[in-house]
């Protein structure tokens, strides 16, 4: 029999299934989705290490709201890309929409942790058009550039990578293994969010997590403590540290503040002289 034929290579992803009859069993196609899912959460995670690294902070801080390393928001972009791969689509059309899909998912994620945490896990309020911190044109335009990325080079080695994993009783036992202990992180991170935002809710603002982190880990040196990479909240104070850490922003805004107010009336004297 004449084999079916298939959407054009030049519009759409080349290794999609032919009908819907050769996708996986249930539970097969669960760990082919878990594969891809701790795959995008490792390589976020990997991203904004060196992102915070030599662009951001510029310190080495795990980013993000768990422990281990990785980041669910980029795991769940990795579902978002591979599944949109399977639109009859052209391929800039694709595009178009993983730009403004990955956009919407930052929002939505920022704006549960802040309006429901109290917790801000970045902050775009320098970057020009942000909207409320949470998204920018800047990184929006980022967004792009990797749903680009995804759709004409790392969608086909991924299928098959994915596939492959499926079929792996090794990989099945290590993503099972991966599952377990990202589940126990979220409990444990979760915990520790609300103790942060039962601070936060007295202080009547939101937190700004790595800096939190990062404040702590300078209050460790301070004591000679060893700083903590993993796990950066044990055994610190979350009330004190979050108010130390509350306290000094309101110092450097108060710095900033006078800065402007006292910028015009130093130029004014040099003006006279």
């Amino acid at each position: 029999p004449a084999k079916r034929s298939t959407i054009s290579s030049s519009s759409t992803p080349k290794n999609l299934p032919k009908a819907s009859s050769e996708r996986p069993g249930g539970a097969v196609f669960f760990f082919e989705l878990a594969f891809l899912f701790m795959v995008g959460s490792v390589g976020g995670w990997v991203i904004e290490l060196f992102f915070r690294r030599f662009f951001s902070i510029r310190k080495w801080i795990n980013p993000g709201f768990l422990n281990g390393p990785y980041l669910p928001m980029y795991g769940f972009g990795a579902l978002l890309l591979y599944g949109a791969c399977f639109i009859p689509l052209p391929r800039w059309a694709l595009v178009l929409l993983l730009f403004v899909s990955l956009t919407l998912l930052e929002y939505i994620t920022g704006l549960i942790f802040i309006k429901g945490m109290k917790i801000k896990l970045w902050d775009y309020s320098s970057q020009w058009g942000n909207i409320q911190g949470i998204i920018c044109p800047l990184f929006s335009v980022l967004w792009g550039v990797i749903a680009a990325g995804f759709v004409y080079l790392l969608f086909d080695p991924l299928h098959t990578a994915a596939v492959w994993a499926r079929g792996s009783v090794w990989m099945i036992f290590f993503i099972g293994a991966f599952l377990g202990i990202f589940f126990v992180d979220v409990c444990i991170s979760f915990n520790v969010s609300l103790k942060i935002r039962k601070v936060a809710v007295q202080l009547k603002e939101a937190v700004h997590y790595e800096e939190l982190k990062a404040s702590i880990n300078e209050w460790r040196a301070s004591r000679r403590q060893k700083r903590r990479f993993l796990f950066p909240f044990a055994g610190a104070s979350l009330f004190d540290a979050v108010s130390e850490w509350a306290e000094k922003q309101k110092e450097r805004i108060r710095g900033l503040s006078k800065r402007k107010k006292d910028g015009p009336d130093e130029k004014n004297g040099q003006d006279q002289q």
